[in-house]
Parts: structure tokens; C-alpha cells; sequence
């Protein structure tokens, strides 16, 4: 039997999603040193990814927990989109069975894009890039909140 998340807090691996409506951006990361890695970006249909390849991503990495954005309007009111980034969270969870809190990711897009270019130009900006970018961003941010990285 596996050590309860509580008692690995702090040494947890946690995956961390950016929702999109064409395009889920994913990454990997450690709360020990409080950063993260981008993965692959998954297609997404209106919102709704493949489940077979979360699943095959979330197999292939086993994370303890799951993190994903949840996009604000920058006053921290919600929006249409906040609502489906909040279903998609509940569905990760149904679907993988692990636990998932969600991230303000206010600014992670604008940050990923600025990140990107500044280390690989124009041709550095692709949807993929940019939305695994903004998923170690809400990652790391996710870290900067939980201890003070």
C-alpha cells in the first residue's frame, strides 16, 4: 500500500495541465525543488481531450497529484472558460482517480509567450509550446504557493 499524499507532501510528484479548448498543455514536476518540466500538448475537441492519452501520460509519469489552471479574469472573477478548465479538473479526477486542485493561472500565456521567444524567437511559438510553457508556469506557481519556492 502507498504512502497517503499527506504524509509525501512536500516530495510529491504533480502533474500540471494548462486547459484549452483545441489544446491541453502538460508538464511535470517535483515539490522538492519546486520545478517542472513541459511534456506534450494534447489535442482537445472543444475542450474535451482523448482521455486514452491523459491516461497513457499520466501512467507513463505517476504523479501523486494533478494540478490544472484555472484561467480568472484578472479582477479573479470567473468566466465561461474557468468553468470548463473547473469540469475538466473533475473529470481528471474521475478519469485517473488521483487527486486535483487547481491553480490561478492568471498571466501564464502572456509569461509562456515572453519566456519562449526571448529564448528561441518566432519560430519558438507554437500552440504546443506555448501551452506546455504555460502548464510549468501554473505548476511552478502551484509549488511558489504550497512552500515558498
Amino acid at each position: 500500500m502507498s504512502e497517503s499524499s499527506s504524509s509525501k507532501m512536500g516530495q510529491r510528484s504533480v502533474m500540471g495541465f494548462d486547459f484549452g479548448t483545441k489544446s491541453i498543455g502538460a508538464a511535470i514536476g517535483q515539490e522538492l525543488t519546486g520545478t517542472a518540466n513541459g511534456l506534450r500538448a494534447i489535442k482537445a475537441r472543444d475542450g474535451i481531450p482523448n482521455w486514452d492519452d491523459v491516461r497513457t501520460l499520466v501512467d507513463e509519469w505517476q504523479p501523486d497529484l494533478l494540478v490544472v489552471g484555472l484561467p480568472l479574469n484578472m479582477d479573479g472573477s470567473e468566466q465561461e472558460l474557468t468553468r470548463r478548465a473547473r469540469k475538466f479538473a473533475n473529470r481528471l479526477h474521475n478519469q485517473t482517480g488521483l487527486p486535483v486542485q487547481t491553480q490561478d493561472e492568471r498571466l501564464t500565456t502572456a509569461a509562456a509567450k515572453e519566456q519562449l521567444f526571448a529564448e528561441g524567437g518566432y519560430r519558438n511559438l507554437s500552440k504546443g509550446n506555448i501551452d506546455n510553457a504555460s502548464a510549468v508556469l501554473i505548476l511552478e506557481s502551484f509549488f511558489a504557493a504550497q512552500g515558498g519556492y
